[in-house]
């Protein structure tokens, strides 16, 4: 059952992904904008759950596998690692160092401060 959880999951949250990617590319933006906004919502998804589920009552949570499917599923096939390499890359080759280097920070800046607040604030809730 949890393996068909995550696998539902993550074929909702890499459509999502997909279409997400196709509506960056009609606004005009380089692909890594596409992919540093994916990662950041998946991040901020994926910690407000998991702070949902460590605080409050029993009865408030959710089941494993509505977790792992939300969890592991859908933010794991939302978010994308092996974009973010390749933009990196791209970057790096098209634009040189700074700009590939300003993504990593970007990336990984953003994604930890939303990952907080994400956390802070659900955790609270």
């Amino acid at each position: 059952m949890n393996a068909l959880a995550v696998f539902i999951g993550g074929g909702l949250g890499s459509v999502l992904r997909y279409q997400f990617g196709l509506h960056v590319i009609k606004l005009g933006w380089m692909s890594p904008w596409g992919t540093l906004l994916a990662n950041v919502l998946a991040t901020a998804i994926l910690l407000g759950l998991l702070a949902h589920q460590s605080n409050g009552e029993v009865s408030s949570k959710w089941s494993s596998s509505v977790m792992l499917l939300l969890t592991t599923g859908f933010c794991g096939g939302f978010s994308t690692f092996s974009a973010f390499s390749a933009d990196t890359l791209q970057l790096a080759q098209s634009h040189g160092f700074t700009w590939a280097a300003g993504n990593v920070a970007c990336n990984l800046l953003l994604c930890l401060a939303v990952g907080w607040w994400s956390w802070t604030t659900f955790q609270s809730s």
